[in-house]
This record gives C-alpha cells, sequence and structure tokens, in this order.
C-alpha cells in the first residue's frame, strides 16, 4: 500500500477491515503493546502485526520504542483529513433532511399528528 501517493485511500482502505478498526478503537484510549492489541483477537500474533502494518502504512498509527517493547499509537491526522472529505457530504444530506421536513411540515400544515386541520 503506498500511503505518500494517494492518503485517502489508504486510510479508506486500513479502515475497511473489522479488526483493523478494533485496533484503532483501542489505541484511542492510549498507547499498547502488539500483544495488548492481540488479546481479544481469535488470530495469530503474526496477524495482528499484519493489521498493524497496514495500518502503520496508512500513517494511522505509529510505533516507539521503550526499552525492550514497541508500544503503538494512535495517529489521527489521516482520520482528520477523512472527515475533512466526508463532510462535504455530510452537508449534502444535512440539507436534503432540512429539505424533507420542510416538505412534510408543508404537509402537514405543522399539526404534530399529520392529520390536515
Amino acid at each position: 500500500m503506498q500511503a505518500a501517493a494517494d492518503p485517502l485511500s489508504a486510510t479508506l482502505s486500513a479502515i475497511a477491515d473489522p479488526t483493523r478498526r478494533a485496533i484503532l478503537a483501542r489505541l484511542s484510549q492510549g498507547e499498547a503493546t502488539v500483544n495488548e492489541l492481540a488479546e481479544p483477537f481469535d488470530i495469530s500474533l503474526p496477524a495482528v502485526s499484519r493489521h498493524l502494518k497496514v495500518l502503520e502504512q496508512a500513517g494511522l498509527i505509529s510505533r516507539g520504542r521503550e526499552a525492550q517493547w514497541r508500544p503503538c499509537r494512535l495517529e489521527a491526522g489521516p482520520l482528520k483529513d477523512l472527515d475533512g472529505w466526508l463532510a462535504q457530504y455530510r452537508r449534502f444530506w444535512e440539507g436534503s433532511f432540512d429539505k424533507m421536513d420542510a416538505y412534510l411540515a408543508k404537509l402537514t400544515k405543522g399539526d404534530p399528528d399529520g392529520r390536515k386541520n
């Protein structure tokens, strides 16, 4: 995966997997070791390491080096960029819902029971 070529695609690809989303959710609570991250999953440590590699290549996590362990930490920048991209669509949906609310209010003439007067 080439995060530098298209960071948004790398982020979307990385979060497409539910295990990786769960890892990010755990890291949102603070740093964790590979063993701590692997604990809730019924998969091997090498499989968890492969998930971590994908997340790291997408820039979603970083790994430190403290003594003999390498804690993983969340890097939220790519998620913020994704949220910015999604914001344009959020505005579209919010505008559509506002229009629907206005239309329904017109149909019911403001009657909360939906009956015409």
